[in-house]
């Protein structure tokens, strides 16, 4: 197994750091303490402080996962990071390198990046930060002209199939299936809930983002976070600048990035100030008319992926609902139930911090 038994010692803190981690720092770097930080739910966490070979003080955080999604995650995490930072630099902690080794009970990957001391209650300034997320999307895209990435991401601990498509509809579905397969896995089949997802599939995603790529229309794969919501996003405490942190990427719709912006957890990018500024830089695909549905559509993915890692969570009834609308205007089937404006969280303007509450 990669990664014996060998942990730094003679530091201090209350996090121990295992020389796999180390040998992705600078060759001579010597580490001085390691603290656990942050609050996370599926993985631990710490800031570890070092001295850099040319005697400079330094801090990483560093991400270690085990179990589901764990290599995709740290992998993943250092790609999406990397990748990011190529196209925004500054807009995420720089990646310092990603690894695995054996903890004598499990076997650990883990993440390691730039520390940020970050404000998470603040929200970000509005155009500079549109207008950031507008140059990611606008110029990151994928070097073969197709949607999905080279390696394996994670929303979550929920591993994206993220396979090359030149379709977008393609690409989406495969992502859809998985959150909604692990949700199954979760919370159990539902007959009424299956029948949803499998008219949604094969009739209304191939409609409504099939529309995207007929008729003449196009769209550039666009690089997206992946997961970008409020808790996802800090302000540095000693630069004032806005971090996202905990990506997730794929080359996708740019649109998509959004799903989660409708979700009934957002208390700042529910303002609207946020999407209109940033279509001043990068405006609705068309059709334009279906933005909102396909905002819908994007919006069913984090509200499967919420329940899939919350038993119980009211985001699977929310998800299920806008599926049943959906399928009503774009693939029209009687046996379905019905849509139920009453549940609709953007209809109701109902706030619902289901996954706020579980993650503290």
């Amino acid at each position: 197994m990669p990664g014996s038994s060998e942990w730094e010692v003679g530091i201090e803190g209350n996090f121990r750091v295992h020389k796999a981690v180390v040998e992705v720092m600078p060759k001579g770097t010597k580490v001085m303490s390691a603290e656990s930080c942050g609050i996370s739910a599926w993985t631990k966490t710490a800031k570890i402080s070092v001295v850099l070979p040319d005697e400079s003080p330094k801090r990483y955080f560093v991400k270690c996962a085990t179990g589901q999604g764990a290599r995709a995650l740290a992998e993943g995490e250092y790609y999406s990071a990397s990748a990011i930072d190529a196209v925004v630099l500054g807009l995420v902690p720089k990646a310092a390198g990603w690894g695995e080794y054996w903890d004598g009970e499990s076997h650990v990957y883990f993440f390691l990046g730039d520390f940020h001391d970050m404000d998470l209650s603040v929200a970000p300034e509005p155009v500079h930060f549109t207008t950031q997320i507008a140059e990611l999307h606008r110029s990151g895209t994928s070097s073969n002209g197709m949607f999905g990435f080279p390696v394996p991401t994670v929303c979550g601990i929920m591993e994206r199939t993220v396979t090359w498509e030149t379709s977008w509809a393609k690409s989406f579905t495969h992502q859809l299936k998985d959150v909604i397969r692990y949700d199954n896995e979760t919370n159990g089949r539902w007959p009424e809930y299956d029948a949803a997802c499998k008219q949604l599939i094969d009739v209304a995603i191939p409609k409504l983002l099939g529309a995207l790529q007929s008729d003449g229309r196009e769209i550039r794969p666009s690089l997206i976070h992946g997961d970008l919501w409020e808790r996802n996003v800090g302000t540095d405490m000693e630069t004032g600048r806005t971090v996202v942190f905990d990506p997730g990427s794929t080359y996708a719709h740019n649109e998509m990035e959004f799903g989660t912006w409708r979700c009934s957890w957002a208390y700042h990018f529910n303002s609207p100030i946020y999407m209109r500024l940033y279509q001043r830089h990068f405006e609705p695909s068309e059709p334009v008319e279906e933005w909102d549905d396909r905002n819908r559509l994007y919006s069913i993915h984090p509200y499967l992926n919420d329940s899939a890692g919350h038993p119980g969570s009211i985001s699977r009834q929310i998800a299920y609902n806008d599926m049943l609308y959906l399928c009503e205007r774009y693939g029209p089937l009687d046996s379905l139930e019905k849509y139920n404006p009453e549940k609709d969280v953007s209809v109701t303007g109902a706030y619902i911090p289901f996954v706020m509450n579980q993650l503290k």
